[in-house]
């Protein structure tokens, strides 16, 4: 049997130890295939029960079978009445906004049930991930683990995270139990929010208070990159597609964080979940809640201290867009003039070379478009002779609309030059050519030139075939041009497919002169 959403055989999931008190009984969670046995005699009722629930609750998170042998946990905890040790128990998961409506969800999915004839009997349990939580907040982990192994029916991939994380804890307290002091979850995961590839956040703190031989910083890499190596193996006991992200924390680094008041630490106290815990992370979460955890006298002066540099950082950022706009105004400027066949002006030139060329000569800027320029180098002139320059948001704000305005100006102005200059190229490779050929052909029309051109050289094998495509390709290039259909690119191959044809005429009218003089 596989879950819907995940995707995972009933095959993937393991029979693993539990700790604490059932770690020392020796205690295991029965592996798939001893919970398959019951499960194949209602197989089909099973299907058809997860069926109608999710049809009927498609809020549903997640449906599982738990393990036989993890029952007594439950009636110990007085979760299940002992009579139904004998059951097969379903565990359904129901989001928290839901849990006013548990009691009437029981009551229609039990009547399904009893309907349905069942050849075993089931016992049915629903919660919402805020009372699975609520067992690991009152240290009952084993209850959470067994939770985790039970055989998902249906599930979105709450249950999965969870096997994954319970699974990854349970290698890495294998490995280091001695040093682990706690194993927390935290973000989405927490609020039941979790699907079948989303990430899952952890955090892992070691006890380092007694390692003597060994640098902490060198402790703290190694224990990381070793827990970091149980991810995929934890991933694929787990059967899942989630990724795990472990922060790593050595206790002595921690307590530092929690004495200075770090609002990252604090929020990870408050928010986190321990899958397990020695007896640390909880009494840091009490005394959080209770008002206890107080930074202290140098926490709060490096905190007050920080606003002020906050402050001038803010001031400074300022500063930094403002010099932003006005490069964003100044270089593309700069580019102008220079595709007008100028000469790259310098800062200082800039404002002078713009007005000559594009307002008073070329008439193709407005005063008022100018004076966008002329205030973000005047700011900027400002800056560099005041230490203590500072400008305002509001002011920066203008100045970004300005300058958004003069940059569509500057990009339409380009498109101009750029259809000017290639109209004095397609005009001057068309004049340059037919000039060169009127010595060879006689001053004729433009049919004419071509025809003849054609007829006396290119037949007789004086040019190339080359050549002809050539010549027409430039009468063709001027004539879509015209029609305003040409682009730079396609003026650039006409320039370049000109000089090939130039070049051939040139080197023919000297071969001519030399030949001439030769017979003199």
């Amino acid at each position: 049997m596989k879950s819907e959403d995940t995707n995972i055989s009933t095959s993937d999931i393991p029979g693993m130890n539990l700790d604490n008190k059932y770690h020392d009984k020796k205690e295991i969670i029965p592996d798939s295939g001893e919970i398959q046995k019951d499960v194949e005699k209602t197989k089909g009722e099973i299907d058809k029960l997860k069926s109608w629930i999710i049809k009927k609750y498609p809020f549903t998170i997640a449906l599982g079978l738990l393990p036989p042998q993890s029952l007594k946990m439950f009636i110990e905890e007085e979760e299940i009445p002992k009579e139904t040790e004998k059951y097969l128990h379903a565990y359904m998961i129901v989001p928290e906004d839901k849990f006013k409506e548990i009691p009437k969800i029981k009551s229609e999915v039990v009547k399904q049930i009893e309907s349905s004839n069942f050849k075993q009997k089931v016992w049915l349990q629903i919660k919402t991930p805020v009372d699975i939580w609520e067992a690991c907040l009152d240290s009952k982990f084993d209850l959470t683990y067994a939770i985790a192994m039970s055989m998902p029916i249906y599930d979105k991939g709450f249950l999965g995270a969870l096997r994954f994380a319970q699974i990854h804890r349970s290698l890495v307290l294998q490995k280091f139990e001695k040093y682990v002091v706690s194993y927390v979850v935290v973000g989405s995961f927490i609020r039941g929010e979790a699907t079948s590839t989303s990430d899952v956040d952890v955090a892992v703190i070691i006890n380092d208070t007694d390692v003597k031989r060994m640098p902490r910083l060198e402790l703290k890499e190694r224990l990381r990159g070793i827990i970091q190596q149980y991810v995929a193996e934890a991933a694929a006991l787990a059967g899942v597609k989630n990724t795990l992200h472990i922060q790593t924390y050595l206790l002595t680094d921690f307590w530092e964080s929690v004495k200075d008041a770090s609002p990252v630490i604090f929020t990870f106290i408050r928010d986190g979940i321990p899958l397990y815990d020695r007896g640390t992370f909880m009494p840091w979460k009490a005394l959080l809640k209770m008002g206890k955890l107080k930074p202290s006298p140098e926490s709060i002066d490096m905190f007050m201290k920080s606003a002020d540099k906050t402050v001038e950082m803010v001031e400074r950022r300022m500063i930094d867009a403002m010099i932003d706009i006005y490069y964003s105004v100044l270089n593309p400027s700069q580019a102008l003039i220079m595709l007008a066949g100028n000469a790259p002006p310098t800062h200082k030139e800039t404002i002078t070379k713009m007005e000559e060329i594009f307002v008073k000569k070329e008439k193709l800027l407005k005063k008022s478009e100018m004076a966008i320029l002329e205030k973000a180098v005047k700011a900027f002139k400002e800056y560099e002779h005041d230490l203590k320059y500072k400008i305002s948001g509001k002011e920066i704000d203008e100045m970004l609309k300005e300058t958004e305005t003069y940059l569509k100006r500057l990009r339409g102005l380009r498109e101009q030059i750029e259809k000017r200059e290639d109209e004095k190229t397609i005009e001057g490779i068309y004049e340059n050519v037919f000039k060169l050929l009127e010595p060879l052909v006689g001053k004729k029309s433009q049919e004419k030139t071509i025809e003849e051109f054609e007829k006396m050289f290119v037949k007789k094998g004086l040019f190339s075939p080359l050549c002809s495509r050539i010549l027409n390709n430039i009468v063709a290039a001027r004539k879509e041009f015209k029609k305003g259909k040409l682009n730079s690119r396609k003026v650039d191959e006409a320039r370049r497919d000109a000089s090939i044809l130039i070049n051939e005429i040139i080197e023919y009218n000297q071969r001519c002169e030399l030949n001439s003089k030769k017979k003199e």
